[in-house]
């Protein structure tokens, strides 16, 4: 649908017209054309607003417009092709009873094998056709036996269908208040206060996900347990919201998102399939006729509806088995592997169209529920043992892997203010300690 620009148009030129006075009788009323107009019904729909007649905003787009979120199978992920042919043994494990530091670690290799640091960092160096070596004697067994200084009353998050009517419906509000208050504008060019948590997952994402599966970074967990963190302080301080944090057990809905308890008229509405191919705005629920201004990939400027496809056929990949096949895993980057090509992936393509955008989903209120559910699943596999809550281990970036370590630090944006200052990862690394107090309800 084109805009037009004239705001009258008549029927005739006024050359044409003959003179006034040799005319006794009325002229044609279609000679005087008619000034452009809507009805009040279409005013109300807002098609009166320039951009909202571009065809992007009022329709879905086609599904590869969005991409998807690089995955591999359940049964891929038993196999072990999630890692990409590396082996992330071979990198050193930081915290208590494993290296104290990065630099520590760099003497101790140095002396050991006489290689400098920087060709100790090239031995950790991963990429399309090159996997990480092993180095068995950087790994020891000493583990902490229990965990000490844990916040005393910790914040409990609860199961969606544990979460009382009345708390659902002030958690959507409160989602809906920071889509209708202006941007801080400190995450140019968000249009909302929502749209700052889109632009800030936007500009970092080419960071804090891994390129494939033979380039990883495992800040991916630490980064999104501290964004989701943040995004519920906005909620509180912003909008008043007072109640739990929820969040969704996916799993038990695999196969079937279509029908979970989450995606109905009341809360974050119903979760379509693609139409002709394309995705379908969301039409229903309390984000009926969300738009988004960013997106897909690094657009921005680029208002559009926000789109969902749902594919069962992917959803049926979120459950049991991706969930049994990551907490079966024993080291942090293996799991940390697992989740982000498994179920965290498949979340995302399931739903469908925004959320398959890797870089843009959060433009779908959902993409909180889908990581609330992540974050559940890091803290199950944390409390297999200790040092999963006291080391760390991994690639801390997706272009070379400079080593993982408890001092590696996550950017936030201080999108909430004092509350989200940059980090290092010993502070975002338990849910009960450092900056964090909290658990789930199960």
């Amino acid at each position: 649908m084109k805009l037009s620009i004239a705001l009258c148009a008549s029927a005739v030129t006024a050359a044409s017209l003959p003179a006034l006075e040799s005319r006794e009788d009325g002229i044609p009323l279609s000679e005087f054309g008619q000034v452009n107009s809507i009805s009040p019904e279409e005013a109300a729909a807002g098609l009166d607003i320039g951009f909202t007649l571009s065809g992007r905003a009022e329709q879905g787009w086609p599904l590869e417009t969005f991409g998807e979120v690089h995955h591999v199978e359940p049964l891929e992920a038993v196999q072990g092709k999630d890692l990409g042919g590396n082996n992330f043994s071979a990198l050193p494990i930081f915290g208590p009873g494993h290296e104290s530091s990065l630099q520590s670690w760099l003497d101790k290799v140095n002396n050991k094998i006489g290689h400098s640091s920087h060709h100790v960092g090239a031995k950790f160096r991963h990429g399309a056709h090159t996997v990480i070596e092993k180095v068995e004697d950087l790994i020891d067994n000493v583990l902490e036996t229990r965990d000490t200084g844990d916040c005393p009353n910790p914040n409990i998050r609860f199961e969606w269908d544990d979460y009382s009517t009345s708390d659902k419906q002030a958690f959507v509000s409160a989602i809906k208040c920071l889509i209708n208050k202006p941007a801080s504008g400190r995450f140019s060019p968000s249009k909302n206060r929502y749209e700052d948590f889109v632009r800030l997952h936007q500009s970092y994402a080419p960071n804090i996900h891994s390129r494939s599966t033979s380039q990883q970074t495992h800040k991916f967990l630490l980064w999104h347990r501290y964004f989701v963190w943040a995004f519920e302080q906005v909620l509180r301080d912003e909008c008043g919201f007072n109640r739990a944090m929820p969040w969704w057990d996916e799993k038990k809905w695999a196969g079937k998102f279509a029908q979970a308890t989450i995606f109905t008229t009341q809360y974050f509405g119903t979760l379509p399939g693609a139409t002709n191919g394309a995705g379908t705005c969301i039409s229903n629920g309390a984000f009926s006729g969300l738009q988004s201004n960013l997106g897909p990939g690094q657009t921005i400027n680029n208002p559009h509806c926000v789109q969902r496809a749902v594919n069962e056929q992917t959803t049926a990949q979120t459950g049991v088995s991706s969930y049994n096949t990551c907490l079966a895993r024993t080291s942090y980057p293996d799991f940390h592997s697992c989740v982000e090509f498994t179920f965290h992936a498949q979340g995302h393509n399931g739903i469908g169209a925004t959320m398959a955008d890797a870089i843009a989903s959060p433009g779908d209120p959902v993409f909180f529920m889908h990581h609330l559910y992540v974050d559940y699943v890091f803290r199950k596999w944390q409390l297999g043992a200790v040092s999963r809550r006291t080391t760390i281990s991994g690639c801390a970036t997706n272009d070379g892997c400079s080593p993982l370590t408890l001092d590696t630090m996550i950017y936030l944006g201080n999108i909430c203010g004092s509350k989200c200052p940059d980090l290092p990862v010993r502070d975002v690394l338990r849910t009960l300690q450092g900056h964090f107090c909290y658990r789930y309800n199960y």
